[in-house]
């Protein structure tokens, strides 16, 4: 989740100003970049419990030791190191202290995964001396919610008496998920909305392939993604499907009424997370904001009030793509060769966008409930989604062809989906993985998973 602000901004001068903001987005093809972020668990290896914050093993020293070492800036909430930056990437905290690398706009996915690979030997040089390790996995496998400490950022207590007040599992979003999610580009208000639309009839085939939470305390949960699943049941105000997204008149107005319309979280002020809990963005424009009386939202109000929206695909001046369970970290490359491969070609997209379209709301809802539970065998129009999800790796590999980005020895970026296009044709994905080890070699000892996908 982001860090504080760095600047308050000029006050809003009216909705139209919140349109231009997401329009000035859209960006010539040769400008696209791909924007990739993955979260990881930081436990303690004496008894694999999460790190907590101030520890001398936990989040801090390696906060703290990223600097020192790599010439990462710290940003400060009152006087802690919570995130920090360099260039044009950022490290960042999520409530349970999941540590997540957002990484810069790059050209080709060669480029993303030497960054992956970088970060990783970065932090390895730090935690392994604080005898700390790292796991990549959609859901906490082993600890109660109330074992998992929380970080010190002033929106997470905010966050957290929002999520006790609504839905059932918000407070294990907050703590105990992790995710990968891609950050992709847009030319215009039409290709958004394609792009959009495809991101979110889609977004359960890469939940599917990417599924990898089915442990809760120690035991199998019934479920291969039960980080989706638990989208399913936190603060509805802000999540799910977003059905007006494939209605007439979407575009960069409809989606902006749609945020106005989700109730505020915190107003971000002197240093401090100020509680706007249900209050409206539309009053705060006005000046009429009880938590702040007679003081108008400025841009920078504006952004923080976007990033407390958590729908599967969300739009700010890019589209992120949100549906995949952490994971593997050679998997991590898969996810944004997914989606460049399927939006960055026009012919790819136009192929996307004919296999969706015809799709009934009712059979988007299905997919989303059923796919945390079941992944590829989820039914689908007389198949499962295992049908489509074939189709759509095949989409995506044409789609990376014909970029046609090479890296040094001549490859191309198809090969990123090599994993993907294992589990499409009949492969087990990461979750079954895990529940076939649990059930074998770890003789369900939830203890041998640390040892076995730490990276």
């Amino acid at each position: 989740m982001s860090a504080p602000p760095q600047g308050k901004g000029e006050p809003i001068s009216g909705k139209a100003e919140l349109v231009g903001y997401i329009e000035q987005g859209c960006k010539a093809p040769a400008d696209w970049r791909i924007g990739t972020e993955h979260e990881k668990l930081v436990y303690l290896c004496d008894e694999f419990r999460r790190a907590p914050y101030d520890n001398p093993h936990g989040i801090r020293p390696i906060l703290e030791g990223l600097a020192s070492k790599f010439g990462w800036q710290p940003i400060l909430e009152d006087g802690r190191p919570i995130a920090l930056t360099l260039g044009d990437c950022n490290i960042t905290l999520e409530p349970g202290g999941q540590f997540e690398l957002s990484g810069a706009p790059l050209e080709n996915i060669h480029q993303t995964c030497n960054e992956v690979h970088a970060h990783l030997a970065q932090v390895k040089d730090v935690i392994e001396p604080l005898d700390a390790g790292m796991i990549g996995i959609g859901f906490e496998p082993k600890w109660q919610r109330s074992e998992i400490p929380w970080m010190p950022k002033g929106r997470y207590a905010i966050m957290r008496k929002q999520m006790e007040a609504k839905g059932k599992l918000g407070l294990d979003m907050m703590l105990r998920t992790c995710t990968v999610q891609v950050n992709l580009d847009y030319e215009s208000e039409a290709d958004m909305v394609k792009k959009f639309r495809v991101g979110l009839a889609l977004q359960p085939v890469a939940t599917a392939l990417f599924a990898n939470s089915p442990f809760t305390e120690g035991k199998p949960n019934g479920f291969l993604s039960y980080r989706s699943h638990i989208w399913t049941d936190t603060d509805p105000d802000r999540c799910g499907i977003l059905p007006f997204v494939f209605e007439d008149g979407m575009g960069f107005e409809r989606y902006v009424d749609h945020v106005l319309d989700v109730p505020m979280y915190f107003v971000y002020r002197d240093g401090k997370y100020l509680d706007a809990r249900g209050q409206s963005f539309r009053d705060f424009m006005a000046g009429k904001l009880p938590a702040l009386p007679g003081e108008v939202a400025t841009g920078s109000d504006w952004v923080d009030h976007m990033s407390t929206l958590f729908p599967e695909v969300r739009l700010k001046r890019f589209l992120e793509m949100r549906g995949a369970d952490g994971g593997p970290w050679e998997s991590i490359c898969g996810l944004p060769a997914l989606w460049v491969g399927l939006l960055y070609d026009g012919t790819a997209l136009d192929a996307a966008w004919d296999l969706v379209k015809d799709w009934r709301h009712e059979e988007h809802e299905a997919l989303r409930a059923g796919v945390p539970r079941l992944g590829v065998n989820t039914p689908f129009r007389g198949g499962t989604l295992r049908d489509i999800a074939r189709r759509v790796m095949a989409i995506a590999q044409a789609g990376l062809k014909a970029r046609n980005r090479l890296d040094g020895g001549g490859l191309d970026e198809s090969h990123f989906l090599d994993d993907l296009h294992e589990i499409a044709v009949g492969g087990p994905c990461p979750a079954q993985g895990l529940l076939d080890a649990y059930h074998g070699p770890w003789g369900e000892d939830i203890d041998a998973l640390f040892a076995d996908i730490s990276y």
